[in-house]
């Protein structure tokens, strides 16, 4: 099984989730979402998907904000702001905190 992982590697919460992944014998893309933003649409993409709302997928410190839309436009000026992490397969996509959601995707 093929998954994606936009993943910050000083996060515990992602690093749990990627640990997960590999244990479950998944083929990981890995991207480093800080030194590779996604960009709004596909920010859009992925929490449409999930069945989140962007303003709902934003860390809890993020400055807040009126709407979805100025929750993408957020997150895609400042990827710090994405809550992470975010993994996607075939089967959906899930913000995995806790990481055991993953096991919904799998």
């Amino acid at each position: 099984m093929k998954a994606t992982i936009w993943h910050n590697p000083r996060c515990s919460k992602s690093r749990e989730a990627l640990a997960l992944l590999h244990e479950a014998g998944a083929d990981v893309t890995i991207v480093d979402y800080l030194q590779h933003p996604p960009t709004r649409a596909e920010l859009a993409a992925l929490y449409a998907r999930a069945g989140i709302a962007p303003g709902a997928a934003m860390r809890k410190d993020a400055p807040p904000v009126d709407d979805d839309d100025a929750a993408l436009d957020a997150m895609a000026a400042d990827p710090r702001m994405i809550e992470r992490p975010l993994v996607a397969t075939d089967k959906g996509v899930v913000l995995a905190r806790p990481a055991s959601r993953i096991r919904d995707i799998l």
